[in-house]
């Protein structure tokens, strides 16, 4: 950006003010979303006003329309609900109370609108904006405002933010609120799937969802529920006896239980409501039992809110924006009512429609006995270990023996594959794994050049035809390797797919690894609960180290989604004069009311500038204004049990490869033999701009930096600069879609040119 672009980022908002409110049902995160509106709004030169009581607020006016300061939103992070409060506003609803919020609007100068709420909130914001002209009229002749204001407030600028746990808003994958809610919901499945196990139980359990679905189905995605019963999709008409069929052919296999998700909102073919108490009487009726129904209902709006949520809202603009609302959300419930399901399924969208497609094959499909004419698949987990790569496992085998495939499991990464350490694994094998953090497979860093003559003789004696590696950076080098290899061993020519997981999030080709969500909420509530220690005893600064080796996405998410004031990444390289900088910033903090610091430290940013050498230089330079203190989180990053995010993804990204797999075999079939020798068949399975996609890992090598285990382009990077907005940093706004990494374009000194 040029020097007056910049200028002119800084200053659009001089001489605008603009109005926040939040309605209708709470949601986790809208604090955040709220903080970030606040402080990116007087960023740029902005007044902001809190509109407290939502549209209530807005049409009574008075105190409940409050100019914000930077101070007011600092300890709203953490918390979830909504701190400027939430109301159902019949008032609103009508023309006389649109105009009177209109009146307490022009006469504050406010000509931008930012509302967080659902569907209700967002449609009343879009008819406000529609009627703005005319009420403007009504007013002007009523004599209740003078030209001159008519004339300032001539138009009404109106962002949305979706706030909504139940994800039911069209247009955005994810609403404010929805990773939170199923945080609660997880926390919950997994205390009740223990006392199950015990005594044998079946669970039904009852999440929101009048008209959506999505907490139920990925609920069942990420805890392997029997069933799930949600609006968009009801059961065929005989699906008591489905149901009760699972359920015993489950315990059947050795399950000690059953887990039922029910959608508060799920109907039958003909609209009729189907209930949690309708699904227990009826297995305690038909099977005999121990059935107990839990209704999850508020808990599942409370609570902090996740990182994603936190981190989810932070892009939100401080300037003029207009939402456009999309008429879909309405047309899903209409379709619903019309009882045209499956066109509803389809309104809800591609990342709806997969979740429905990968459940259906997990949970409602018996695997096949015979495995006559089958492949043989292999599954393995290389590097750190990472919560996730269980459900990643349990994915790919259970939908490798659906397809008729002979699934082997390979323990302890390449070294077990030389080894031999190699079982078969059928359907049971992988039960309960989805929520188990760690690797059940147990993982190594080794890679497997210095031992492809074993490897070799053991992918002849095992007859394996593919290969599934489920890890980190080293599983990608690994499948370089093994791609390297093929020239002088021919039992190297087999399929082979990585599936990123690590915490480190440092895998090319792939935006997210699994685990890297999991460590983040991990970092997150441990920076939660260190501001809180800090709020009692004040004038005190953290410094706290992240995992990640030499990738910064830890230790900027965390940043972000933790209110840090500083993050220290390699990929950012810093001097002792920023580092003075930062110390001078957080000793003109201390004059405020906010008395703490936050600083991260990512593990491998600077080879000199360590943790203890900052934690010196801060303690040092803070002394009689601030004391510092040091935390090192460790490998309790790598641990933990997987958050919902991380389950759903790894189950998607296992039955993907498993999917692409079984046709790559098929292709490489030739004179009795698998062969595959094309760069085509070793893929690194990633996430890019919301879509799955295989990409050659001989294709991604000149996309990465080897000596840092990075990749070379790396997209969160271009969030940096809101980081230091929201910290009160006086900084260049890069709006740009393009991020700049100075280490690959130059030395530095003692490291080898990249």
């Amino acid at each position: 950006m040029t020097h007056e672009e910049h200028h002119a980022a800084k200053t659009l908002g001089i001489g605008k003010a603009i109005a926040v409110l939040t309605s209708g049902g709470d949601a986790q995160g809208m604090n955040a979303a709220v903080r970030a509106v606040v402080r990116v709004g007087i960023f740029t030169g902005a007044r902001v006003f809190f509109v407290h009581e939502g549209y209530q607020g807005l049409v009574d006016g008075g105190d409940h329309i409050r100019e914000a300061t930077w101070e007011s939103v600092s300890m709203m992070l953490q918390l979830g609900g909504t701190v400027i409060g939430s109301a159902r506003c019949k008032d609103f609803r009508e023309r006389e109370g649109r105009l009177r919020a209109a009146y307490n609007l022009v006469k504050r100068g406010i000509t931008n609108l930012c509302v967080i709420g659902g569907d209700g909130s967002l449609t009343g914001a879009d008819t406000f904006r529609s009627e703005w002209s005319d009420l403007l009229s009504d007013l002007q002749k009523a004599g209740k405002i003078t030209d001159e204001e008519a004339t300032k407030s001539s138009y009404l600028n109106i962002v949305g933010l979706v706030g909504s746990i139940d994800n039911d808003f069209c247009g955005t994958d994810m609403t404010i609120g929805t990773d939170s809610a199923l945080h609660r919901i997880i926390e919950i499945v997994d205390a009740i799937t223990t006392t199950a196990q015990s005594h044998q139980r079946t669970f039904v359990l009852e999440v929101m969802g009048r008209h959506c679905g999505y907490l139920a189905l990925v609920t069942s995605l990420s805890c392997g529920a029997d069933w799930v019963f949600i609006p968009e999709c009801p059961p065929d008409d005989d699906w008591e006896e489905h149901l009760c069929r699972r359920l015993s052919e489950t315990r059947t296999r050795g399950s000690r239980l059953n887990i039922i998700i029910v959608a508060e909102g799920a109907i039958d073919k003909n609209g009729k409501p189907i209930t949690s108490e309708d699904i227990k009487n009826l297995v305690v009726k038909r099977l005999g039992y121990d059935t107990r129904v839990t209704v999850l209902g508020h808990v599942q709006r409370g609570g902090t809110p996740s990182a994603f949520d936190r981190i989810l809202v932070k892009s939100c603009p401080g300037g003029e924006t207009v939402t456009v609302l999309s008429p879909q959300t309405k047309d899903v419930t209409k379709a619903m009512d019309d009882k045209k399901f499956d066109e509803a399924m389809k309104l809800r969208g591609r990342s709806f429609m997969n979740n429905w497609e990968v459940y259906k094959l997990l949970a409602h499909v018996r695997p096949p006995v015979s495995k006559s004419g089958s492949h043989t698949v292999a599954v393995m987990n290389v590097g750190a270990p990472a919560a996730g790569m269980n459900a990643a496992v349990r994915s790919t085998v259970r939908i490798g023996l659906i397809q008729g495939n002979r699934v082997l499991v390979v323990h302890d990464g390449f070294e077990g594959l030389a080894k031999g350490q190699i079982e078969e694994a059928g359907w049971s094998y992988v039960g309960g794994w989805t929520g188990q953090g760690g690797s059940k497979l147990g993982t190594k860093r080794t890679l497997p050049k210095k031992s492809f003559e074993q490897i070799s003789a053991n992918i002849t004696k095992f007859n394996i035809q593919g290969l599934v590696i489920i890890g980190g950076f080293e599983a990608y080098t690994g499948g370089l390797e093994l791609m390297e290899g093929r020239k002088q061993f021919d039992e190297l020519c087999i399929p082979f797919v990585v599936i990123p997981a690590t915490v480190s999030n440092n895998v090319p080709g792939s935006d997210f690894s699994i685990g890297a969500d999991t460590a983040l909420n991990t970092i997150c509530t441990t920076c939660d609960r260190i501001k809180q220690s800090a709020a009692g005893t004040k004038r005190r600064v953290f410094i706290i180290e992240t995992m990640g080796g030499y990738c910064g996405y830890l230790a900027t998410m965390a940043g972000l989604a933790a209110g840090a004031d500083a993050a220290y990444i390699f990929e950012e390289p810093f001097t002792i004069r920023d580092l003075q900088a930062n110390v001078e910033h957080l000793v003109q903090k201390m004059k405020t009311t906010v008395k703490r610091g936050l600083v991260l430290r990512n593990e491998k940013c600077n080879e000199n500038y360590t943790t203890d050498f900052i934690f010196n230089l801060y303690s040092e330079e803070g002394k009689g204004i601030f004391d510092s203190r040091k935390n090192v989180l460790g490998h309790m990053q790598q641990g933990g049990s997987p958050t919902p995010f991380d389950r759903n993804f790894a189950t998607k990204m296992g039955a993907k490869a498993m999917n692409w797999m079984s046709g790559k075999i098929k292709e490489s079939y030739r004179n009795g033999r698998i062969f595959a020798n094309t760069p085509d068949s070793g893929c690194v399975l990633g996430m890019r701009k919301r879509a799955l996609v295989f990409q050659p890992v001989t294709e991604l090598k000149d996309q990465t930096d080897f000596e840092h285990r990075i990749p070379k382009e790396q997209w969160w990077l271009k969030l940096r600069p809101i980081l230091k907005i929201l910290a009160k940093y006086e900084i260049d706004l890069d709006t740009s879609d393009h991020a700049h990494l100075e280490h690959i374009s130059r030395k530095r000194s003692g490291e080898a040119g990249v």
